[in-house]
This record gives C-alpha cells, sequence and structure tokens, in this order.
C-alpha cells in the first residue's frame, strides 16, 4: 500500500525507491513538499502518488522544489536468452556430483570475481578459503564509513538489466529487493547549455531494439536527422558482421573507427566521449571499438539491457557480506587482513602454498588469483614470467580512476533520481546518492558522488586540487547552486577515493592478451574481469569471470584430488 509523507529511504527492508527532484525547467508541477511513495513489493504495479500529495507554492522567495519518490518495478528480465544461459551455468554447480572429499580451494582477492569464484564452488560442494588483504569486502566496490557514520565508495556503481550473471546472482541470495530500478532513461547534460539536461528516453511498449531507436529518434538535441542517419549507415557493417566483426575492432579506437565509418565527429563529441568514460574512464582516442560495440549490442539486444538501477545502500554489507555468508553456510571460509606477500612454488613450479605478510601458510588443493592484474603481476614469481600465457599480462594495465563524494550544506534541485552524464573533460558520470540511494537518503542536503576521469594526471594530484577541480566543473551544472568559490552552495565535508590501478585499459591490442581462467600451472587459476569472458571491464565481467574459474575446477575435480593425493603420498616418504 503506497504510504505518504513516509520516508521510504530510510527503510532497507523495502524494495526500491524512486526520488526525483522536479521543477518547472523539468516540465513538472511547482510545489513546496515532499511526498513518498512506495509499493509493497517487486514487480507489484507502480503506484503514482495522487494529485493530492502535491502542494501548489504560495511562497515566491522560496524556489521551486518537489521531491517524489516512488518505487519502479524489476523489469521483466528472466525470460532474456542471456539471463537463462547465465541461469542455467549457476545450475551446474548445485546439481553437480558431489566429491566424495571436498576440494579446498585456497582464493586471494575478495572483490566480486573472488566472491563469485567461491560461492559456485561452495555450490559445488567444495571448501573454498577466501582471503582478503584489507580490512573489508568487495575489492573495486569497497566502501568505508567515516567518523560521522556515512559511507564513501571506491566507485558509482551501476547494475544493468544488460548484466545476467551479477542478476541471476542477486536472485540466488534473495536480495533482488536491494536493487532500486530507476526509469528506463539516459541523461546527459548539455554543456552548451548550463544546467540543462537531454534525455533519451527508452519506450516500454516498444521491444528491443525499437525502443532503443525511438529513444535515439525522439532526441533531437544532442544529434540532427543527418548525423543519425550517418551513424546508423555507419553500424550497419557492425549490424551485419555480427560478433565476429566486433572482435574484429579490438585493434582501432572509438575515435579511428568513427573516421573509417564516415560518422560525424560531432557524434563522438556528444557521445561518445561521455560513454567512453564511463565504461573504461577513458577517452575515445584511446578505448578500442570493441568495447563501445559490446555494450551498444547488449543495450540494443535485451528491451531492458540499458536500464539501470543502484543498489540500496553500501556494497560491502548490502552485495558482498550475503555473499560471504552463503560461502560460510555452506562450510568455506572468508578472511579479512589476509594480505599474500609470496606464491611458494614446489620444485616443479606448481604451487605449494601462499605465504601471508605476517607468515602464516595457507596450503590448499588448488589456488585462484582473483586480484586486479596489476597486483597479480606484481606477485609473479620469476620462475613463471616467461611462460607465454603469462607474460601477455605484460600487455594489460590497469586505468587510474578517482571517486569523489561531496556533501553540501543544502539540497540541489538541478538533479534527477538516476545516473547522470556530465560530459565534463574532467567528470564522467555522478550522481545525487542522497536521492538515489534509500541508505544514503537525506532530505535537506545533497552528497554527490561523482566518477573524475580520465585521471591519469590527476592521481598524484592533492584531494584539495581535486575537490576545487571538482567544484569548477560543478559550477557549469549547476550555475544557479554552485559556484566554484563556495558563495553558494558550500562544502559540509568530502572523501576523495584514488585507485592507482583500476579495471584494465581496453585500449586496441588487449583482446588477445587476456588469459583464459585455467592457467598451465597445474592446479593454478585466474578471475577476474581482464580474463577471458564476454563482458569486458566490468561488475558483470568479474562475476562471470568467477563462475567461469569455478567451472573450470569443478571439471578438473578428479586431477586435482588425484593430485592432492600424490603430494601426500610423496610428502610421507620424504
Amino acid at each position: 500500500m503506497s504510504q505518504f509523507g513516509h520516508v521510504s529511504a530510510v527503510n532497507l527492508s523495502r524494495q526500491c525507491n524512486m526520488c526525483t527532484v522536479l521543477s518547472p525547467q523539468h516540465g513538472s508541477s511547482i510545489g513546496n513538499g515532499i511526498s513518498f511513495a512506495v509499493s509493497d513489493a517487486m514487480g507489484h504495479k507502480l503506484r503514482m502518488p495522487t494529485t493530492h500529495a502535491f502542494t501548489k507554492r504560495s511562497d515566491r522567495n522560496v524556489p521551486p522544489l518537489k521531491v517524489v519518490c516512488i518505487d519502479y518495478p524489476r523489469p521483466e528480465l528472466d525470460n532474456t536468452v542471456n539471463f537463462l544461459d547465465a541461469a542455467r551455468l549457476s545450475s551446474t554447480f548445485r546439481t553437480s556430483p558431489r566429491p566424495s572429499k571436498p576440494l579446498e580451494i585456497v582464493i586471494a582477492g575478495s572483490g566480486l570475481a573472488g566472491l563469485s569464484t567461491a560461492k559456485y564452488l561452495a555450490d559445488a560442494g567444495h571448501k573454498p578459503i577466501l582471503l582478503e588483504a584489507r580490512d573489508v569486502l568487495g575489492g573495486k566496490v569497497a566502501a568505508w564509513k567515516d567518523e560521522d557514520g556515512d559511507w564513501y565508495e571506491t566507485g558509482l556503481h551501476i547494475f544493468f538489466g544488460a548484466y545476467p550473471n551479477i542478476q541471476n546472482l542477486f536472485g540466488e541470495l534473495g536480495i533482488n529487493d536491494r536493487l532500486q530500478w530507476k526509469e528506463h532513461s539516459m541523461i546527459f547534460a548539455m554543456p552548451n547549455k548550463p544546467g540543462e539536461f537531454s534525455r533519451f528516453d527508452f519506450p516500454e511498449i516498444l521491444p528491443a531494439p525499437f525502443n532503443g531507436i525511438l529513444a535515439i529518434l525522439k532526441n533531437n538535441e544532442m544529434l540532427t536527422w543527418e548525423e543519425k542517419v550517418k551513424f546508423a549507415i555507419g553500424l550497419l557493417p557492425a549490424i551485419a558482421g555480427g560478433q565476429a566483426y566486433v572482435e574484429a575492432q579490438d585493434g582501432i579506437t572509438v575515435t579511428d573507427w568513427m573516421k573509417k565509418q564516415g560518422v560525424p565527429e560531432r557524434i563522438t563529441d556528444e557521445v561518445f566521449i561521455a560513454m567512453s568514460k564511463a565504461l573504461n574512464f577513458i577517452n575515445p582516442d584511446e578505448l578500442s571499438m570493441q568495447c563501445i560495440l559490446i555494450a551498444l549490442n547488449r543495450f540494443l539486444q535485451e528491451k531492458n539491457g540499458s536500464k539501470m538501477a543502484f543498489l540500496d545502500g553500501n556494497p560491502p554489507e548490502r552485495l558482498c557480506m550475503p555473499i560471504a555468508e552463503h560461502i560460510q553456510s555452506l562450510g568455506g571460509e572468508v578472511r579479512l587482513n589476509s594480505r599474500i606477500q609470496k606464491i611458494d612454488l614446489n620444485e616443479d613450479g606448481s604451487v605449494k602454498s601462499f605465504i601471508l605478510n605476517n607468515g602464516d601458510v595457507i596450503k590448499g588443493d588448488a589456488y585462484v588469483f582473483a586480484t586486479p592484474v596489476d597486483i597479480l603481476k606484481l606477485l609473479l614469481p620469476e620462475e613463471w614470467r616467461d611462460i607465454p600465457y603469462f607474460k601477455k599480462l605484460d600487455k594489460l594495465v590497469g586505468v587510474p580512476v578517482i571517486n569523489v563524494h561531496i556533501w553540501f550544506d543544502r539540497k540541489l534541485k538541478n538533479t534527477y533520481d538516476h545516473l547522470l552524464f556530465s560530459r565534463s573533460p574532467l567528470l564522467s558520470v555522478y550522481a545525487d546518492m542522497s536521492v538515489a540511494c534509500k541508505e544514503y537518503y537525506d532530505p535537506n542536503k545533497s552528497m554527490l558522488e561523482l566518477v573524475f576521469a580520465p585521471a591519469e594526471e590527476w592521481i598524484s594530484r592533492s584531494d584539495e586540487d581535486i575537490i576545487e577541480a571538482t567544484m569548477k566543473e560543478l559550477a557549469k551544472l549547476f550555475p544557479d547552486e554552485i559556484s566554484a568559490d563556495q558563495s553558494k552552495a558550500k562544502i559540509l565535508k568530502y572523501h576523495v577515493v584514488k585507485t592507482p590501478r583500476s579495471v584494465y585499459k581496453t585500449v586496441p591490442g588487449t583482446e588477445p592478451c587476456r588469459p583464459l581462467q585455467k592457467s598451465p600451472i597445474e592446479g593454478f587459476y585466474l578471475a577476474g574481469d581482464y580474463t577471458k569472458q564476454k563482458y569486458l571491464a566490468s561488475m558483470e565481467g568479474a562475476v562471470l569471470s568467477g563462475k567461469l574459474c569455478a567451472q573450470s575446477i569443478v571439471k578438473d575435480c578428479e586431477l586435482l584430488s588425484e593430485r592432492a593425493q600424490r603430494m601426500v603420498t610423496e610428502a610421507s616418504l620424504v
């Protein structure tokens, strides 16, 4: 039952929440009240607030402000081909023959790749031992609580409908209600019209790809009809060539591909700079075109592929902990503050153990490295470095990224309950998390979370420099509310989270360097979004890589058991 006057955003047992700041420029009613509506369960009919929930403004000196919180139901994802394929892969672990003696698999890294590997190995009846170097789960989705009780995160994380393995994972854990689905739109700031936005709205009544095509055709603010036609013609080879064509574009940048296809340069400026920075934190003159084509394919092939959801709170507690608890409930272990110092080898070059910084020695029947590729390269044993499988990793390098959180002394009006593409030279995407996320909800003050990218020239700069530059960009996005000198909205506090090496940099020529999850070293496996899987550098890619890693280990179960028994026998003879 809808409840007006109830702040649903602080009730984490609820399903999801929509808070949209409405003002005359957004085509809304004018009001100064705050109203809320909540649906009882995911998938129930969307209940809109009735007109009596809106109040008319009586004081002309008060700026127009209206916050409305409404649920968007979970979209229909469960019958898509990709979702069903992901579900079948998940089921193979639950239905696989139970091992007579479960394997003990030591996994380094508790990001989504490591958690996924451990989860599906536990589902298959094995015992994962998950080691995390820090005191928090999540890896690239980690977050921390400050002295005021506010959370700040490694990144601004969005869950797309086109993420079938993640969507299955939420369902398997029984936490679908923790995703807050937003309206099916993509919203871009307009740099030439400060404070204004341009929208691509995907109609619910149309199937894919027609909903996406109509969203593009209806937007006449960013692209002209002539530009749309030329872009469509440029895409024809990708449509006709299918996956083979997409894979062949790994060797060319987005910028060069657009020129080659005769696509106007303004299309890159208007759309693909923002898209490139959102996908991989780099500009289109560096990004491989394969990355863009894969994203377009996912978004256009599924009706709800581009629909976005926010997690309803901090990732370590709202996503990672349920996975860890599931692993532990099936006999697995999750250990924090367990940083690996060395991969110790047997005489035959296989892994003998992981040695931790505190001197502890962790042994298992198999070993997985689920850390970012840069950490693996630092700890790679000298004896392995010339093996082609590992040598190719030299070309895979993490991209630097900075995540900025700013708490303001007031509620900003020029925003949406959604992810926003800033189209700024320094900022990628941003969101007002005090509106978009239940746990971070605040009716009186805004907290902007922003991705500062590309960040290569800024990663070594001071937090103060980064905040100063961010405020200058925000002054363009909020010209009536924010000024660089804080003469308007004032900063109450901020947090800057720097990740010198984040997801691997998807530049031309990297695709052949991505390794399979099974290494040539017997009993040693890899997981991570940089490993071979079809979703590239993303949360979905990390989860899928973990499933593929677990699948390889389950297939090798007999060989690994025999190897373990052989080593025990050899040790007893010494």
